[in-house]
């Protein structure tokens, strides 16, 4: 007896038909139990993996599966599609479903003992059913058809299989034995590299690392290293050889962007299949609103039958399987293809800064290279995942688009001309998006930039007290950042707006359309199709102008970066190159013309220099401030462009700047230099260098940990290091550039003689010095004036020549006229110095524990504190509220227009014009809450991006200097950029995210329990599993961006770093190393990208399952249901909110994680929010008069000072007084505790007891500024800032043209600037780089002249500059300053022999202070200072100068 279904009838038990279906069942039943053991193995912490790689038998019985598949889906859409009654096509589809599956079976084999035995009887069974089948067939006589035969060739490949794993049984590796408490991150990569198949599918490799995360927070050592396909080195070299082909075929034009076009190159192909996976979730997700159409007339027939019920269902849990897993692996592998071009670019700024000219640097400052790479590369991430999404997006919309016509027909034409009006809109907002996001990282680049550069000179800043003013420069470029910051935010509230508003319009213009037009009948089935597909309209709604922001925002960076990278390089035949000949010339330049700026050729920086130095001479260089000495070591260097003629240059070259550039790292670091470590020629010189004293009485000795540029250590001791890194080196050619400046007199004659003379005896040394008193010494002097050698010689022959080098030599005599006035005419060959010398001066490390400390990171679940904080110092709780209750209204707007639907249709007495007019009135009136939300969500971003910008800057610009000494610059920068970047952008739109959402699920939850309340139970169950996952996930996840954010800083301080010491870097030919470590860094910082995203698409994942059983279950509900106890609209709004679930669930997930992420930024923020201020700039009511100090009399009483609490005595009790008007000198060795004496007297760091009164006033109990504003200071570092002259010498803008011109004529400098151009609107580059050390040094006395206080500090403040100059300086400051009081540390002995008061220091106690000629006469200590300048200036040999420093 048949039943009939359709045409097809259900036939007897002795038909193929009926024989077919059984074999489908059995192989159905077996499918069913394979993705049940598959889920379960998932689940479990206990399973095993096999190595990716598949024998051929297996990978063809795999492709052969595949195409049976294919074919049988194929032939079944042709039946559906030419007689959709003849249900054969279900036959066709279920074959197809299960061939797909035997696929899969292949490549998950041996995850588990059960899946083994399982898959094995699978195949075995559906080769002998479909066997046994085709025999039958052919005994009976039947045809059989190509359907029938496909199958035969899977059927054998599958025995052979099964034979096969049979025969082999691999041992599977069980990961449950791996031990996670192992580091991960040495050299195991992650477990993706072994994963199978399987694992590759669910993200499964992830599970020991979440595992671990989910045990104890995870460390560094827990991270994974990337895969070899993932580092950095592959993707620079695939890029770079990308860019070269470019570059080559001359595609330098300006219409296109070379870095987009060289990375396209390199990563179209592999971003074919995210593209392929973005296409399957785009047909999926389209297909569900056909889903739900059937679905609703099923529910609607009077025919109803549960087999085709539950095929229907089959359908959906497929089209959701396939919807999942295509976007899991598209948005993975997008973000991993991004982090590969992300690595790329980030190496690729980083090799070019190496190869910059100086007209590249001067171009673009060290602050906007950290910027390239910060923000620009860092930006490339997630560019693909949104290029991606935008193409796919749009084809989902032209898709919908499709199914709306074949729905309803011309009756979505209207519609769609609505909404094509609506995307027309969307060019304007774009341009105007376009604009804002341009103009916002122009002002960014300005503070970042800014920002740096004050950050770096911080101390100058406090002891000028100009925090305020420079604190209003950086709120001033903030204040041009947040306008542009408010414009883009409003402009993308607007469009939110717009595309919120469109699918509620279009849906009522639709079924207005409907009605009119009579194109379709608008019931339950009709209406709930159209707004299902206007629901996945809504995605590119939503997505597009996001899409469009992130690509303008891209396509920004790509212009910046491309800029950047055509940048000017230096040219590297500027400088012929040899190997040492050690007869002959080593260094030799011919007619050379040298400029700095390559446009003004006809005015030269040096002008036709010619110069032979044969091999083991020792040339010395000297002149005045700005002759262009520096210039000349540059030349030979290849660093200044050259003009005409050649430079050749034999061997190997060290090089020791004038300003020292020190590494983040230990001493030994940094002498070594990335050599190996030989003690004997490592001890050799250090103590060479003098250094061996310093590493003694360092508590960690050379593994004492240098803070970043040196901030930790003494100018000299910086010195001494760059020195000793040099001898270290071993080369052949040193090119010492006046290396003896920062140092007193005894510690350079010891380094000339010991290094210079004896250790570097057989090298070529050309030595740029100011110190006249060794150039008796060297085989060969050059005198320079104006960029050219004026004169070369022996020391007796230019002596005997006159002129330039005799002015030097008389200025040099003249300022050591004091001691012979002072009545010192001992021969000194007879003083032994050593005896005389008894008491060595140590130098202490006075912070005790290592400087630089970790950064602090905070461990572990801190709750809801970030997101308080946010609120609670924005102050945005009724924003907050605001927008919470403006998501409500329009979602519950929107539920109840859909509700009105779905009742309504059930009502024949309710015409279709009241239908769809109250529907729209409704729905109308929900769109005034969206904009309601979208503009209170960007006043909430925005008030909380002002009120944390205020607050950070506040805390650092009013935090101790002693912050500044144990922080890395790159610490600051990265919170001030990148985080503040996620403050201003990422926080506001992960948080209106999060709100949309949760509401949404909210609001389907409740309508969904309304119509089928038993759906509740699952949904409950469903949302308890989600929330555990989630917080699983979480777990592991907060830790990656955690450390991620300590792995960040690292690469910036890096590139900073080498910003300032590149010329260093490429004379020591250390580039490739640099270069190599560089790209450590960032692969240590890629790693945790890579995870993070894994890890989030595991989380995904694994809710989308939970979610989707939801979905299934309300389905299988709405089938199960009798007809008629649910009316078919009721049914239409369930499945409606249904489909969204999973979707909704998903996107609030990702959201709440991404915010969860982001909110570390506000975490980051806040800690240093919470900085110990330094004391009041002001204290009300202990202001001192205005005429303060009048006098200038300073007491110290029993000063004692220490760096930190449990750290040891720098000063150790101090008591003297500074009589008014007097010039005291203050000496000592390095380490002595002068400058800690200048630092409390400008209150740096406050005593531990004791204290200073000036003019009788406690310094300690009145206001900084007021202190500090009535102090002048020549600081040891010469600082210059980027602007003009004139903003350099008085930043405050009080003094008047007239007077810095006088200021600039007292200190030299007068007829320098007034040659130039602009005058004193000259320019200024940044740190000053456009101007000479010396240069540095008069304009921080031009400074100090227009202040005219009381009292003035000298910190070593000529020791830049030759002794002519210094002998002019040391004269107007008397002259200038006869009626202050004038306190001296200086290195030369004669600029503290002319003072009233000499005050000598030693291990921080005040050893003497007394008049300098009473302590001539007497045998102080002092007195052997003097003794030592005498001995060096009379170019002692150093075996007569046996003194240990």
């Amino acid at each position: 007896m048949a039943v009939s279904i359709g045409s097809l009838p259900w036939c007897d038990v002795d038909s193929s038909c009926f024989q077919r279906s059984v074999i489908h069942l059995i192989n159905l039943l077996f499918l069913c139990i394979f993705y049940f053991l598959v889920a379960a193995s998932c689940v479990s912490k206990q399973f095993t993996t096999m190595s990716r790689n598949k024998g051929w038998t297996f990978v063809t019985a795999a492709i052969c599966c595949l195409v049976t598949s294919i074919t049988f889906i194929g032939a079944g859409l042709k039946f559906l599609i030419d007689d959709a009654n003849n249900v054969f096509w279900v036959s066709c589809v279920v074959q197809g479903i299960i061939c797909l599956s035997l696929a899969a079976s292949l490549f998950v084999k041996g995850i588990s003992k059960w899946i083994n035995i399982v898959t094995s009887v699978w195949w075995v069974t559906f080769a002998l059913l479909d066997s046994a089948e085709m025999i039958e067939m052919l005994s009976q006589g039947e045809g059989i058809r190509v359907l029938d035969i496909i199958t035969w060739p899977m059927s054998f490949m599958l025995l052979i299989c099964f034979y096969i794993s049979l025969k082999a049984s691999p041992a599977p590796q069980d990961c449950s034995e791996t031990d996670l408490t192992d580091p991960l991150l040495t050299d195991k990569p992650a477990r993706l590299a072994t994963a199978g198949f399987f694992s590759i599918l669910t993200f499964s490799w992830m599970n020991p690392l979440l595992l671990a995360g989910f045990k104890k927070p995870l460390c560094p050592e827990d991270i994974p290293s990337l895969l070899p396909e993932d580092e950095a080195k592959l993707a620079y070299t695939k890029f770079s050889q990308a860019w070269d082909t470019l570059l080559s075929e001359g595609s330098l034009t300006k219409e296109r962007n070379l870095v987009f076009r060289a990375t396209a190159k390199v990563y179209f192909k592999e971003n074919i299949f995210t593209a392929v996976c973005a296409l399957f979730r785009t047909i999926a997700i389209v297909s569900l609103p056909l889903m739900l159409y059937v679905f609703v007339d099923y529910a609607n027939s009077d025919h109803r039958d549960l087999r085709i019920g539950l095929f229907n269902l089959s359908c959906l849990v497929f089209l959701k399987l396939v919807e999942s897993l295509s976007m899991r692996h598209w948005y993975f592998a997008a973000r991993r293809s991004g982090l590969r071009i992300r690595s790329a670019l980030m190496v690729a700024v980083y090799k070019k800064q190496l190869k910059l000219s100086s007209l590249g640097r001067k171009q673009h400052s060290s602050g906007e290279i950290v910027n390239y790479i910060a923000v620009d590369a860092y930006r490339m991430g997630e560019f693909l995942w949104w290029f991606h999404s935008g193409w796919s997006v749009t084809l989902q919309l032209l898709l919908s688009t499709v199914v709306l016509f074949g729905v309803v027909g011309s009756g979505a034409f209207p519609g769609l001309i609505l909404l094509l009006l609506c995307g027309l809109l969307n060019l304007p907002f774009a341009k105007m998006l376009k604009n804002s996001q341009t103009q916002f990282m122009m002002a960014q680049d300005k503070r970042l930039r800014s920002t740096s550069e004050i950050l770096n000179s911080m101390k100058v800043i406090k002891l000028q007290s100009w925090e305020e003013e420079f604190k209003k420069q950086i709120e001033s470029f903030r204040a041009d950042e947040f306008k542009w910051l408010a414009k883009a935010q409003m402009t993308k509230a607007f469009g939110t707006f717009l595309y919120w508003l469109s699918p509620t319009i279009v849906s009522a213009v639709i079924f207005v359309a409907c009605g009119l037009l009579k194109s379709a009948p608008l019931n339950a089935s009709t209406i709930f199709t159209v707004l299902a597909t206007l629901r996945v309209m809504s995605e590119p709604v939503r997505l597009i102008p996001e899409a469009i922001s992130a690509i303008i925002q891209v396509n920004v960076s790509f212009d910046r970066i491309n800029n950047f990278l055509l940048g000017d390089e230096l040219k590297i035949d500027e400088v012929e190159r040899s190997g040492l000949e050690k007869t002959g010339e080593v260094v030799d330049i011919q007619a050379g013309n040298f400029s700095w700026d390559p446009e003004m050729t006809k005015t030269p920086t040096l002008t036709n220099i010619s110069l032979d130095i044969n091999y083991g001479q020792t040339v010395a260089v000297c002149g005045q401030v700005g002759a262009g000495k520096s210039s000349l070591l540059h030349a030979l260097l290849g660093e200044i462009p050259k003009v005409s003629g050649t430079v050749k240059v034999s061997g190997s070259i060290a090089y020791v700047s004038q300003t020292s550039w020190i590494q983040s790292g230990t001493i030994r670091d940094n002498i070594l230099y990335g050599k190996p470590m030989e003690a004997r020629r490592y001890n050799a010189a250090i103590a060479a260098c003098a250094l061996d004293k310093d590493l003694n009485d360092f508590r960690h000795g050379d593994l004492t940990e240098i803070g970043q540029r040196g901030l930790n250590l003494s100018g000299g001791q910086k010195q001494r290091i760059q020195l000793a890194r040099a001898v270290y080196e071993d080369a052949d050619v040193y090119l010492l550039d006046d290396p003896f400046s920062a140092v007193d007199a005894h510690t350079a004659g010891v380094l000339f003689h010991k290094c210079v003379e004896d250790s570097l005896r057989e090298k070529t040394v050309v030595l740029v010095t100011h110190q006249v008193e060794f150039l008796s010494e060297v085989d060969q002097i050059l005198v320079m004036e104006e960029g050219r050698i004026t004169q070369s010689g022996k020391y007796e022959d230019l002596l005997m020549m006159g002129t330039a080098f005799q002015q030097l030599v008389n200025a040099h005599n003249e300022s050591l006229g004091d001691f012979k006035q002072g009545g010192i005419n001992r021969e000194m060959g007879d003083i032994d110095i050593i005896e005389k010398v008894k008491e060595e001066i140590k130098t202490i490390d006075t912070r005790g524990i290592q400087l630089t400390q970790e950064e602090e990171v905070e461990s572990g679940y801190v709750g809801l504190k970030p997101f308080l904080d946010y609120f609670r110092v924005s102050q945005g709780w009724f924003l907050l509220s605001a927008t919470v209750l403006g998501q409500v209204g329009f979602v519950v707007f929107q539920a109840a227009s859909t509700y009105w639907l779905a009742f309504a249709i059930g009502i024949p007495k309710l015409s279709t014009t009241m239908v769809i007019g109250v529907y729209s009135v409704i729905s109308t009136l929900s769109a005034g809450f969206v904009y309601s939300r979208a503009v209170t969500t960007v006043y909430l971003g925005l008030k909380a991006s002002k009120a944390f910008f205020s607050g950070f800057t506040n805390a650092v610009f009013k935090a101790p200097m002693l912050f500044f000494d144990s922080t890395p610059v790159g610490r600051i920068l990265t919170r001030a950029s990148s985080d503040m970047n996620i403050l201003d952008f990422d926080i506001p739109s992960a948080f209106i995210l999060v709100v949309v959402p949760a509401v949404e699920l909210t609001a389907a939850l409740i309508v969904m329990t309304y119509v089928t309340w038993q759906v509740i139970i699952i949904a409950l169950l469903a949302l308890a599993a989600t929330k555990f996952v989630q917080d699983y996930y979480l777990a592991s996840a907060r830790e990656l961006i955690r450390i991620n954010g300590t792995t960040k800083a690292p690469v910036m301080n890096y590139a900073a770093e080498t910003s300032l010491g590149v010329v260093t870097i490429r004379a020591f030919g250390t580039v490739d190393r640099f270069f190599k470590s560089y790209l450590n860094l960032v692969d240590a910082d890629a790693a945790l990208f890579f995870l993070s995203n894994a890890a989030m698409e595991w989380v995904i994942m694994r809710i989308e399952i939970l979610q989707n059983l939801t979905l299934f279950t309300c389905a299988l509900l709405l089938i199960l249901i009798p007809k008629g106890y649910i009316a078919p609209g009721l049914v239409g709004l369930s499945l409606s909110y249904a489909l969204t679930l999973t979707q909704t669930q998903v996107f609030l997930t990702r959201w709440y994680c991404t915010l969860s992420n982001s909110i570390i930024s506000v975490e980051r923020i806040k800690q240093y929010m919470s900085i110990p201020e330094e004391p009041p700039a002001v204290v009300d009511g202990r202001r001192p008069p205005s005429s303060w100090p009048s006098n200038g009399t300073i007491h110290l009483q029993e000063l004692k000072i220490r760096y930190r609490p449990n750290a040891p005595l720098v000063l150790k009790g101090i008591s003297c007084t500074f009589r008014e008007g007097t010039r005291v000198g203050v000496v000592g060795r390095t380490g002595s505790g002068k400058s800690t004496l200048i630092s409390a007297l400008f209150r740096l760091v406050e005593p531990a007891s004791g204290c200073i009164l000036i003019d009788g006033i406690d310094i300690s109990k009145i206001g900084l500024k007021d202190l500090r504003m009535k102090l002048s200071i020549i600081p040891q570092e010469p600082t210059l800032f980027r602007g003009c002259i004139r903003t350099n010498l008085d930043p405050l803008g009080v003094y008047s043209d007239d007077e810095i011109w006088k200021a600039l004529e007292k200190c030299q400098l007068k007829t320098t600037i007034s040659n130039l151009p602009n005058k004193l609107d000259s320019s200024v580059s940044e740190e000053g780089e456009n101007w000479s050390v010396g240069q540095r040094q008069l304009f921080c006395l031009g400074r100090v002249l227009l202040k005219r206080n009381k009292i003035l500090v000298l910190d070593e403040a000529t020791a830049s500059i030759d002794s002519a100059t210094d002998a002019i300086i040391q004269k107007t400051i008397r002259e200038e300053f006869a009626e202050c009081t004038v306190i001296t540390v200086a290195h030369r002995v004669p600029t503290v022999i002319d003072s009233d008061m000499v005050m000598v220091l030693s291990f921080g106690d005040l050893v003497e202070y007394n008049e300098p000629w009473k302590l001539m006469e007497s045998d102080s200590y002092f007195s052997k200072l003097v003794a030592e300048y005498w001995a060096s200036c009379r170019g002692h040999s150093s075996q007569n100068l046996q003194v240990h420093i």
